[in-house]
């Protein structure tokens, strides 16, 4: 997919857009959404820090959809077309606030919670600037190295949940690396 190629303003901009989209949803959310279950926290203790489990929460929405972030009309106006559905996402991590659409378990919730342990590390600006950076250069979604990051280490988990490893590890071995 082509993207258009956009000045080093306008992918600030754009990146203070997500910011504040991710800021305001988590505000949003987090009075709504409960903390994880003692089950998940045990699971995924060997994982993740105990704050990262004891802070996160998490909201299923059974009767609504995250809608589309307001700036994608700026976005199609730009030329972008290809943008992803929040919609038809399984789920969405906004700092330390899961919301999804369906139950979360196993696997994807490990995903999500990878990208609340890049939250912490990176910060929302940080984060939300590394997710615009990334989706430009790999030329979508399925390109964002914070995405990968957290696909990688998720099916390293699912394919051995005994074998544990440290996901903080993992996330800032990447950031020393810029790989994000």
């Amino acid at each position: 997919m082509t993207l258009p190629q956009l000045p080093e303003e306008q992918i600030i901009q754009v990146a203070g857009f997500v910011a504040d989209y991710i800021s305001v949803q988590r505000q949003r959310a987090h009075s709504l959404a409960i903390p994880l279950s003692r089950p998940q926290t045990t699971s995924l203790s060997g994982f993740f820090r105990s704050d990262i489990l004891n802070s996160t929460r998490l909201l299923v929405l059974e009767a609504s959809r995250v809608e589309n972030p307001p700036f994608y009309a700026l976005l199609r106006e730009m030329g972008f077309t290809s943008l992803p559905d929040f919609s038809q996402m399984a789920a969405i991590t906004f700092s330390n606030v899961v919301v999804s659409h369906q139950r979360m378990t196993g696997g994807p919730l490990f995903h999500e919670l990878v990208h609340v342990e890049q939250y912490r590390q990176l910060g929302i600006l940080r984060f939300a600037e590394l997710y615009v950076r990334g989706f430009l250069v790999g030329g979508g979604y399925e390109g964002i190295p914070l995405e990968r990051n957290a696909y990688q280490l998720g099916e390293r988990f699912e394919s051995n949940p005994q074998t544990q490893f440290s996901v903080e590890l993992e996330v800032s071995g990447w950031i020393r690396g810029g790989k994000f």
